[in-house]
This record gives structure tokens, C-alpha cells and sequence, in this order.
């Protein structure tokens, strides 16, 4: 399984902003540029995140980007589950549908893959991914030049 660039960007916000607390909050912009992403699309999944209740986007002097609490203990499991959507891996019914689907045992297997992939990732929360070494680590990237 590969995630989209959506979930790889949704994922790294989400572990910058967990070890951001305490400190001023993060602004998009800066976020951006610390995970060396577009702003226009760390922006949509800001957008998207703050959607999902995981977190707090406010604007002007002394806003800025804040995890919740919902955020902190998210199942990576259940968001990766939420942007990815649980679809087959693949598509036997499409437009030009399979000539085996009606016997073939790769779909189910691959659904049964899928299914222990997620099941691997939904008891590992926001919060363990920045555990040491991970967290300091976040803390120690600067931003680098802004990503094209």
C-alpha cells in the first residue's frame, strides 16, 4: 500500500503540531515551510484536519495552529482509514471490469492485507509517534528553503 501525498503531509502536520505545545503556535506558513511542503497544500489539509476536530486554526495576532486533545490520542489507523477511504486495492468492477473477478482469490486476499495493514496502524495514537527520538528531532528542523 502507498498513501497519498494528502495523508504523508496530514500524518507530519499532525506530529509537528504535537510537539509543538507550549511553545507560540505554529502558523500554516510556518508549518509549510518546517515540513517543506507547498503552503497551498499543507493549507488544505489544515483545512481538512481542522474538519476532522484534530485541530484549532486561528487567525490573526497570537493565532496559529494548536493540536486537540482528539488529535493527541488519534488512532493513526482510523485517520489514515478517513483520507485514504477504504476502498479496494483493486478495481475488478471498473469501467473495463476483470475477466477473473468472478473467481479469483486476489481480491480477497489483497482486502485481507488492507484490512491487517490498518489494523497494524489503529492502535498507534498521534501522541506515540513523537515519542524520542522522533519529537526532539521535530523540534530540531528549521525551515529550509520554501518547496516549489
Amino acid at each position: 500500500m502507498r498513501l497519498t501525498r494528502f495523508t504523508d503531509v496530514a500524518l507530519r502536520v499532525l506530529m509537528r503540531l504535537a510537539v509543538a505545545e507550549g511553545a507560540e503556535p505554529p502558523t500554516t506558513r510556518e508549518v509549510a515551510d518546517t515540513m517543506r511542503v507547498p503552503y497551498t497544500h499543507t493549507a488544505k489539509v489544515v483545512a481538512r484536519l481542522q474538519h476532522l476536530g484534530l485541530l484549532d486554526a486561528r487567525r490573526g495576532r497570537g493565532g496559529g495552529l494548536t493540536l486537540t486533545t482528539s488529535g493527541h490520542s488519534a488512532s493513526i489507523g482510523a485517520l489514515v482509514r478517513e483520507l485514504e477511504g477504504t476502498d479496494d486495492v483493486v478495481e475488478c468492477e471498473g469501467t473495463t471490469p476483470c475477466p477473473l473477478r468472478s473467481g479469483c482469490r486476489l481480491r480477497g486476499a489483497l482486502r485481507k492485507a488492507q484490512d491487517a495493514f490498518y489494523a497494524s496502524l489503529d492502535p498507534i495514537t498521534v501522541a506515540d509517534l513523537v515519542t524520542s527520538p522522533t519529537g526532539p528531532l521535530l523540534l530540531g528542523i528549521g525551515s529550509g528553503p520554501p518547496p516549489d
